[in-house]
């Protein structure tokens, strides 16, 4: 089972990630300039300087840089050599180019950071199918899905961008600096560009415990959005072929992990092959959640009865023993008001999960992830930000709320966003805590009682300040009357009033 989650896990680490937002060029020399800039993907770790960008001149360390004792004076062009005859390292700053494999694209990127690189190009070493005669690959099949630069899980310390380059165009790059040819690359990122409807989407599986709460709140907030908002739910699966689920012959060589013969994968939940859940229950309830969304979400983004039935799934057929029952499922979509046959033709008519056959909206699943450049889930994206932080309500509320252009956020998000229970604002399309505290005392009760206890406490002291002077005069008298005549007592007494006051 073990390695069976290794081939499922691993391998996925070969897929597609999103370059929309960063442009990566060739200013010098100007016969390598391309109008578009070159095609490229993006890591999903490090720190892009959204807005801005690098332009500096490239080294080609010739090398992996997978050994952490990096030796920065290899590589090409030449540089100048010093008095021990080595060249001299390369002069920062710079963007420095290294070969794919060998080690984790976090690793070639960290030892990167400790030589002083600005930023990386990774050169892919394996042509894609799909570049067909524009690339040429020595010894190795082409690959049928582009790499992800995904973290290892060791990521958090690496602060400089790095991108991954095309083997067609990166033999080009190299070929010219081995000849000692100068080259200035800049790699630059743009800033994401709000508007008047923000799209957010969720990555989960029917089985994945994190999302349940947000997946029975959040049901809220999207209704709240209304048409302001685009909601898209996807289902994490994984690529049986890459893992290689689908064997030779055409045949399963997952167990009951895969659908489809191997093509179509999910890991057991309950880490019992024999017993339980199986990833076939998995993804035949991910299929059943497409067509739901397809059905009765993709047009408006709302998706009311898509929440309705992943709730009402989770209440009542979730536990080990419901999950595959018919009964319950029909039930589960009978109370979400959902047709029952048109999902069942649904999940038929897009290929099926038996035999060795494509089934075209679990192959959209698979070619939407590599976009997306998902990895770990539960993961929500607001207009393709991967958002970070917990799966909770106010976070993925507040993030959609701040996706929107100046002047255009929805009412939902203003009654809200200072609301103390948003979830509860969102349910109720008002802020009732704040309404009831702003409810409870006036400014104008407020400021009385607060001047009618001025005038309390005023009053106590100016009476506690008599009585003060009172003592002290009669104790005076007292101790003036021991020792004084009795006949001049009525002219002391004068002249201690006198005194006192």
């Amino acid at each position: 089972m073990l390695l069976l989650a290794l081939k499922l896990g691993l391998n996925e680490l070969m897929v597609n990630a999103d370059s929309s937002s960063s442009r990566l060029q060739v200013h010098i020399p100007k016969s390598l300039f391309q109008e578009n800039g070159y095609d490229h993907r993006e890591a999903l770790f490090g720190v892009p300087p959204y807005g801005g960008s690098i332009t500096q001149n490239v080294y080609y360390a010739d090398s992996d840089l997978c050994d952490a004792r990096v030796n920065t004076r290899i590589g090409f062009p030449t540089r100048q050599k010093d008095e021990s005859g080595d060249q001299m390292p390369w002069p920062s700053p710079y963007i420095l180019m290294v070969d794919r494999g060998g080690c984790t694209f976090v690793t070639k990127v960290r030892n990167a950071q400790r030589s002083g690189a600005a930023g990386v190009i990774i050169a892919d070493s394996t042509c894609l199918c799909s570049a067909g005669n524009t690339c040429t690959n020595t010894g190795f099949e082409c690959e049928e899905r582009e790499p992800i630069m995904a973290d290892d899980g060791s990521g958090s310390d690496i602060s400089i961008p790095s991108f991954l380059m095309f083997k067609q165009d990166a033999d080009v790059i190299k070929q010219t600096l081995i000849n000692e040819s100068i080259i200035q690359m800049k790699m630059s990122w743009a800033l994401p560009t709000p508007d008047d409807r923000v799209e957010y989407s969720l990555w989960t599986t029917p089985t994945e415990a994190v999302s349940r709460d947000f997946e029975r709140q959040f049901v809220h907030a999207a209704k709240a959005f209304g048409s302001r908002a685009y909601f898209q739910p996807h289902m994490y699966i994984y690529d049986g072929i890459k893992s290689n689920c689908l064997g030779a012959d055409g045949e399963n060589e997952c167990y009951n992990l895969c659908t489809n013969n191997g093509r179509y994968c999910s890991p057991d939940p309950d880490n019992d092959l024999d017993e339980g859940i199986s990833g076939q229950d998995v993804i035949a309830e991910s299929l059943r959640r497409i067509c739901i969304w397809k059905l009765y979400g993709e047009k408006d983004g709302i998706g009311t009865e898509w929440w309705d039935y992943v709730n009402e799934f989770m209440y009542r057929c979730a536990m080990q023993g419901f999950f595959v029952d018919e009964q319950c499922i029909h039930d589960a979509i009978d109370i979400a008001k959902i047709d029952y046959k048109k999902v069942t033709s649904c999940m038929e008519d897009s290929g099926g999960l038996k035999g060795d056959k494509i089934n075209t909206l679990l192959e959209d699943e698979l070619v939407a992830k590599d976009i997306a450049g998902v990895v770990i889930i539960p993961a929500i994206h607001v207009n393709k930000i991967s958002i970070r932080g917990g799966l909770e309500f106010d976070t993925v509320f507040g993030a959609v709320c701040a996706g929107y252009a100046a002047g255009t956020v929805p009412k939902i998000c203003q009654q809200c966003a200072l609301c103390p229970d948003q979830l509860t604002c969102a349910m109720e399309q008002s802020c009732t805590a704040l309404v009831k505290a702003n409810n409870s005392v006036s400014l104008g009760t407020f400021s009385l009682v607060i001047f009618s206890l001025s005038i309390v406490f005023s009053a106590g002291v100016f009476i506690q300040y008599k009585k003060s002077q009172n003592s002290v005069r009669n104790q005076v008298k007292g101790i003036i009357a021991e020792y004084m005549p009795l006949d001049e007592d009525n002219e002391m007494n004068t002249a201690i009033d006198a005194e006192i006051s």
